[in-house]
């Protein structure tokens, strides 16, 4: 129970900050880029700080989920929360990382644009993980 606890936690400490991320951050960075591609670098290497070991936690802990489930877990819970990472991850590895790199070397509204629509769907993702873990532990 413990696992899915940590699991839950760093999974809303993920929701708050993608949505957070949606709403203010990524608005404002679409609009700052312009004056200076440095502002992209600089919240690539400052985010890195803060959501390297929150991926990295939920991560472990979402594959012990599946490896290890608690008894108030079903199956299809715990394959429903990795699906869900897994969903978050990909866009971010295959979506926003691209996105950042070319944001990084010249600002150009239609990327600025496309990674704010296109984190939606980490949004979503993390949102619906939060969501299957809250209804796990409300049992």
């Amino acid at each position: 129970m413990s696992v899915l606890v940590a699991c839950a936690v760093v999974t809303w400490a993920m929701v708050g900050l993608i949505w957070t991320v949606q709403l203010v951050h990524y608005p404002m960075l679409a609009t700052w880029s312009a004056r200076s591609p440095d502002t992209m670098v600089d919240h690539q290497r400052r985010i890195t700080w803060l959501v390297g070991p929150l991926m990295a936690t939920e991560g472990v802990t979402t594959l012990v989920l599946l490896a290890v489930r608690p008894a108030s877990m079903s199956a299809l819970s715990a394959w429903a929360a990795a699906a869900l990472l897994g969903v978050a991850l990909m866009s971010t590895v295959l979506v926003q990382v691209p996105l950042h790199r070319r944001l990084a070397e010249r600002h150009d509204v239609a990327t600025a644009r496309r990674l704010v629509a296109s984190n939606w769907i980490r949004t979503a993702a993390w949102t619906s993980k939060g969501l299957v873990l809250a209804a796990v532990l409300a049992g």
